[in-house]
Parts: structure tokens; sequence; C-alpha cells
């Protein structure tokens, strides 16, 4: 079978960054990087892949390529690190642009393919020791690099301003109280039991999902707050881009904000990247193991209320639907099971996806992926057809996503896959569907 060379994308962080690289400032960065940050974890996996491609079979990208050989993890590793090791850091600029493209487009780190590791060999880590590479030599994508620049100033990743923010939520505590009369969003309530963190696209897009958290929270009647100050975005595509010193200040503001508000534990909304940051990588960035606080997520959070009383199912969904298991709360959390409880309560015709929970495909938007922008969407897209056949063997009208990355993915992927077929979040199924009780006296104009 004939493979289809890369296709040429124009990227201005990659095409432009490289030609302010020499040799020597490339061998001191990687030799730092290897011999500073990296120690027996990266030998081990090195030395024990027998590079055996079985690896390429749980890929999405060569699945999607038709097995195009390129594209399996293990290439990916031995396209960047392998000649790496080969050429004693001695790589030329062009090099690194496209060890650039591999770890940072063709791979999202959702580590479906260390599942299928004979060895168990974290291959999304040593793409993210190249991702490091990169991002310490300047050589990143360049939406990517401008939400993680915009992590440094505003510590959100779409430039929204203090000021913003605060006019963000008191709008949309108005809204919240259309549907629930008492619906608030308490702003630096010290002592609460919850802190709710969101990510930046919902004061940005997607403001009706903090209206909706507020008309959740008021029916169970629970004790919550949100910061006015900065400190309220987990998303960290810092993370992501290899650039772990911003990375590492982000958590730790999120952490100390919630600490600062004495706050029992953080909820997190519907996104499962957010939730790698602050209970994953982000720890570890500033040398701690879990998080200073407790963090649970909304599959977790939303299923607690069900199952407490707290909240009432008084119908559910009537079009078929189908769910997306966010890698990073599936796969690296476990609540496959919790998130399928939530369907079969929320939904009358759920039919779920084949492979499922911690088997499922990446939706191929997560990892940073979809933050390197619009000049990679039509690589992105055409990198997860087995999405949308997997979609599309469901035959479901609706996909829910509980990540805001996959959200944004998976909308792409059925526009050219699967056409007519929609995309919600389990807040808007609770709220906007109306499959959440919502009594009486709590509506305007009731007793």
């Amino acid at each position: 079978m004939k493979y289809e060379p890369r296709p040429e994308v124009k990227d201005d962080g990659l095409d432009e960054s490289i030609k302010k690289l020499t040799p020597e400032k490339i061998k001191e960065t990687i030799r730092f990087a290897l011999d500073k940050e990296c120690g027996a974890r990266l030998k081990v996996y090195m030395d024990t892949c027998v590079h055996c491609g079985l690896c390429a079979t749980a890929c999405h990208q060569c699945i999607s390529h038709d097995m195009d050989p390129k594209y399996a993890p293990v290439a990916k590793v031995k396209d960047t690190l392998v000649e790496i090791f080969k050429k004693d850091c001695k790589v030329s600029p062009e090099f690194m642009k496209l060890a650039a493209r591999i770890a940072y487009i063709e791979c999202g780190g959702c580590r479906r393919c260390s599942m299928y590791c004979p060895f168990g060999i974290d291959i999304a880590y040593l793409l993210m020791v190249v991702r490091r590479i990169c991002s310490m030599l300047g050589v990143v994508p360049m939406y990517l690099q401008d939400t993680t620049n915009s992590h440094s100033v505003t510590y959100n990743q779409m430039w929204v301003q203090q000021d913003e923010w605060i006019d963000t939520l008191q709008w949309q505590e108005e809204d919240a109280q259309k549907v629930v009369k008492t619906a608030r969003i308490p702003l630096e309530k010290e002592g609460a039991d919850i802190m709710y963190s969101v990510i930046a696209p919902e004061p940005k897009i997607l403001a009706q999902l903090l209206a909706n958290a507020a008309v959740i929270f008021a029916v169970a009647g629970l004790d919550w707050t949100m910061p006015a100050t900065d400190g309220w975005d987990n998303s960290n595509m810092a993370m992501y881009s290899g650039d772990f010193e911003s990375s590492g200040r982000l958590e730790r503001l999120h952490h100390e904000t919630a600490m600062r508000l004495k706050v029992k534990k953080i909820v997190m909304g519907e996104c499962g990247h957010a939730f790698r940051g602050a209970v994953y990588d982000g720890p570890r960035h500033i040398g701690q193991a879990y998080p200073a606080v407790p963090v649970i997520h909304a599959i977790e959070f939303y299923h607690d209320l069900i199952t407490s009383g707290k909240i009432k199912i008084v119908k559910k969904f009537k079009k078929p639907v189908t769910v997306q298991d966010p890698c990073n709360t599936v796969r690296g959390r476990g609540l496959g099971g919790k998130l399928r409880d939530l369907m079969n309560w929320l939904c009358e015709d759920f039919r779920d996806m084949n492979p499922r929970f911690e088997h499922n495909y990446c939706c191929g938007a997560g990892g940073g992926v979809i933050n390197c922008g619009p000049p990679w969407t039509r690589n992105r897209v055409v990198a997860n057809r087995t999405k949308g056949d997997q979609i599309n063997a469901t035959g479901a009208e609706v996909v829910v996503t509980p990540c805001h990355n996959c959200h944004s993915g998976i909308e792409d992927i059925i526009k050219e896959y699967a056409p007519g077929t929609h995309v919600k979040f389990i807040s808007e199924l609770l709220v906007d569907e109306g499959c959440m009780e919502i009594p009486e006296h709590l509506r305007p104009g009731g007793d």
C-alpha cells in the first residue's frame, strides 16, 4: 500500500522559530532536559521497547490513516527520541520542526497505546519529553503558545480579564434566577464546602454553563463559592505545551486560592484535561504528589448528587444518545462506570460506543491538540475518522461529552463524518432538557 506524505501546514510557531536555532543551542537544550529533568523512567522505557508495533493498533491516528506506519506510536518515538539518542543530540532545526509536529499534532497523550504495550511503556510520557524539549527551544505551534502566553499573563487560557470574569458571573447569576429564583453565584465566600472551578472557555464562549451550575447548586442546597480573583481557571494548557514552569505556577495559584477560601474540596466542571492538570501532572510540577485540596470531577459530583437524593431525576432525554469517554477521567481516573450510570439515569435510549470505557478511542482534540488551532484542524479531523465511525455505528443523534476538549473535538468530527448529530454536556441534560426536578417553590413565581 502506498502511503501519502504528511501534508504541508504553515505554522509560524514552527516555521519561524526554527530559524533562530543553532545546532549548538539545540544540543545544549536537549542535553539539559535529558540530564537534569529525566532519569530512570526514561532510560527504562527506551531500553525496554522492542519495537513490536502492537501500539499501532491502539492509536486512532494510525487506524484513521489506514495503518500508515509513520503514525504508529512506536514510530513517533523512533522518529524523535531514538534519533536524538542515536545522534547524541546533534540534530538540525528541521528535525526539531518535525519532532514538534509529531509530538504536538500526531499525539494527544491519551495513553491508549500504553494499555496495549506488552511492557506497559508510557509512550505519552516519552512524547511529552519531546514537547518539553520543543518548548524549551521555543518550537511550539503558534496557537498553543499563545494559549500558554495567556496563562502566563492572565492565569487563564483565553485572556479573560478579572473585571470581565466577575461581570460574566453576575449576569449568569441573573440568568440562573430565571430558572431558580434562589440561585446565586457566591463570590469569595470563606469557609464554603465547595469551590467550583471551571475553564476559561466557559466565561468566554459557553457562559450558559455557569448558569447551569448555579441552578444545580441551588436545587441541591449546597454551600459553595467561586473566586473573584485569578486562580479560577483550571485548564492549564501550559502543561501540554511543555512549559512546566508556567504549569506549576497555574496549579499553585489554583490550589492556593482554594486554601485561601478555606473550602473543603474543589468541584471541577466538565473538562478532562483540566482534571489531569489539577490532580496529576500539575501538582508534580510544583513538587507535590497530590493536590493540596481534594478535587472531584463533574462526573463524580453529579453521581453523588443523584445517589444522595440532593437532586432528583424526573424525566429522561428521549433522543438516542451515546457518550464519549474523556481520556483523562475515564482511562486516567476510572469514572466510566459512574458515567454510564448517569447516562442510564438521564437518557431513555442510551447506546454505548464500542469499544468503551478505558478502551474507547480518544476524540483527538485533547492533550493540547485542538489548541494548536485552525492551521491543524483539517489534519486533526482526518486523523480521527475512527471516532466518526464509532459514533455512526451507534445510530445516536446526540453525543454527550463531559469534557470541553471532547465537546469541541467531536463537534468537528461530526461535521465531517456524522452530520445531523449534536453534542451536549451533562449539565445541559440536567437543566436545559429538564431531566432534573426543580421544586415548584424554587421556581420564579412559585410559593
